[in-house]
């Protein structure tokens, strides 16, 4: 299992060390903190929105996981979005680059 396969299958997972027990962000296959082995888990959720703009009527942000695991996708909800809000993941994958869907919690 790695970070890109479980993309494609329509799953987010990171990285979290056994050894320090940290989660590992950007995901690798190695601990970036001690070198230790990582296990491959579902983040958990839900997230805060760090930052959101929009453009022709598509809403982006910056949702971030888990206090220290920041990513960048597209906002599906209609509703009022501001920084601070809780979002979860709609949808993700993985096509050339990481593809992010986020709405609401």
């Amino acid at each position: 299992m790695n970070f890109f396969e479980e993309l494609k299958r329509g799953r987010f997972v990171i990285a979290e060390c056994t050894r320090c027990h940290k989660a590992v962000w950007p995901p690798n296959d190695f601990c970036r903190f001690c070198f230790g082995d990582v296990l491959w888990r579902d983040v958990k959720e839900p997230g805060i929105l760090v930052e959101c703009s929009a453009k022709d009527g598509k809403k982006f942000g910056i949702v971030e996981f888990e206090g220290t695991i920041r990513v960048i996708g597209t906002i599906s909800d209609n509703s009022e979005i501001t920084p601070g809000k809780k979002m979860r993941v709609d949808q993700c994958g993985y096509d050339s680059t990481p593809r992010f869907t986020f709405s609401a919690a």
